[in-house]
């Protein structure tokens, strides 16, 4: 089992952004106040805005924030698994996911990286939909979409998990060389999805805790139709394929 993180613990939160320059040093400043001992991966995306220069100038001023700058808008899910790579290369014992948007608070990560600690999990979710999680400021027609494709997924692939699409996430390093980065092809927020069901593959505990999640105040979502398909199509492709094999897709090992 997945050894639970201490205090001694190296701890940093990847964080990709695309055009969050309106964001981004509000919610590097936050991090850093809220856990000053953790490191922040800033992984851009060629924003066409400017958000990787402002990230650099960052770096410049703050030996914990570091950069990496990607030639391409190459999806979520890439852009977290080249943050995850460099940062188990680096040596790093907890890796943490959350978006840039202020959308998920840095002042619940003490939360996260707590429950990661105390419950011995191999991972643990900032999730909205637990007792205790709340959603602000999110038009309803959003939280019906999220709520919905939850629900879909529990139905689909056999998980407990209530918010499995949820981006504020603690892994130990031991759960990530466990599940196999290098073979994750999902580009947008599947990557949730398929990560939630790779940490239960792998025989690991997953734990929820409650967050307050924030609409962001500035700036586009990047949710798009084309985002949506492709979670609908590969979730009932995991869930039918599982139950052909007479079994739920958590349970199933890649």
């Amino acid at each position: 089992m997945t050894g639970p993180a201490t205090d001694a613990d190296r701890v940093i939160i990847v964080m990709p952004t695309y055009n969050e320059r309106q964001n981004l040093e509000i919610v590097a400043g936050r991090i850093r106040e809220s856990t000053p001992e953790a490191d922040l991966l800033v992984v851009d995306d060629n924003s066409p805005d400017g958000t990787g220069d402002l990230a650099d100038k960052l770096a410049e001023a703050d030996s914990r924030v570091h950069v990496m700058h990607r030639t391409e808008k190459a999806g979520l899910g890439r852009a977290y698994v080249a943050g995850f790579t460099w940062a188990l290369e680096q040596g790093y014992d907890v890796i943490v996911e959350m978006d840039a948007d202020g959308s998920h608070r840095p002042e619940d990560l003490p939360k996260l990286l707590t429950a990661l600690a105390e419950q011995s999990a191999g991972a643990v979710i900032g999730s909205r939909y637990v007792p205790g999680g709340t959603v602000v400021n999110w038009p309803k027609s959003r939280e019906f979409l999220s709520r919905g494709a939850n629900l879909y997924n529990q139905l689909m692939l056999g998980v407990s998990i209530k918010d499995a699409t949820g981006g504020f996430r603690a892994y130990t390093a031991e759960t990530l060389r466990k599940i196999d980065l290098d073979s994750i092809e999902s580009a947008g927020y599947c990557f949730q999805i398929d990560m939630t069901l790779r940490v239960l593959q792998a025989g690991l505990k997953l734990v929820e805790v409650p967050i307050t999640f924030i609409e962001r105040e500035r700036g586009a979502s990047k949710m798009s139709n084309a985002v949506i398909r492709e979670a609908f199509i590969r979730v009932a492709q995991w869930g039918l394929s599982a139950r052909l094999r007479g079994r739920s897709a958590a349970s199933v090992r890649r």
